[in-house]
């Protein structure tokens, strides 16, 4: 007679509210965010980026109790003094006391982030889904040449008799809608997220 064996239940994933706002750019950019607590950094890294609009062609790092973490490279290990972030988990980097970090991403145009945990006493779920609930405004395109190169793009485009709006429009592909926020897209994208 055979055994039949009883597969334990999924554990039910502890979500939390983030809050993730882009710094020193006009209009504010910011999400909100349902994550599972143990998230980890690479896959938090890549939910930034499919949130913001980022298409992360560009180093990162998170800044968590004044630790750097990162995805290892050989050729800034020393200078940069960052550990490894693969197989650390964000409840256990922020630790007890911390609500707060940094998410800083593409170190030419420096787009700093402040990253704040609203709350973690949300009712943990056994079918659980990464989702964008909230947020304002456009990421500003890649390599824009971080805020103050934001501003000057804003600019441009926002006059045609300016002598940079129409290579800016090419660039940008025919138009910037600084304004624009896409809950649904972004849903989409977070589901296409590898976690």
């Amino acid at each position: 007679m055979g055994v039949t064996r009883i597969r334990p239940a999924a554990r039910p994933v502890s979500p939390w509210q983030l809050r993730i706002e882009l710094l020193d750019v006009s209009p504010r950019v910011w999400r909100r965010l349902l994550v599972p607590s143990n998230i980890e950094l690479p896959a938090l890294h890549r939910v930034f980026q499919a949130t913001l609009g980022w298409t992360d062609s560009h180093l990162h790092e998170f800044n968590i109790n004044n630790v750097r973490y990162a995805e290892p490279n050989p050729d800034w290990e020393d200078e940069l003094k960052q550990r490894d972030e693969r197989r650390v988990a964000l409840d256990a980097a922020l630790g007890r006391g911390s609500r707060c970090f940094d998410y800083v991403y593409d170190f030419g145009d420096h787009w700093h982030h402040v990253v704040l945990v609203e709350d973690t006493f949300i009712q943990p779920q056994p079918e659980f889904r990464i989702q964008c609930i909230a947020g304002e405004n456009a990421c500003p395109p890649e390599d824009v040449g971080g805020a103050p190169g934001y501003a000057g793009f804003l600019e441009a485009i926002a006059d045609p008799r300016h002598e940079e709006h129409r290579n800016y429009m090419e660039w940008s592909g025919g138009g910037f809608d600084p304004g624009r926020f896409d809950l649904e897209a972004m849903n989409q994208a977070l589901a296409r997220v590898r976690t």
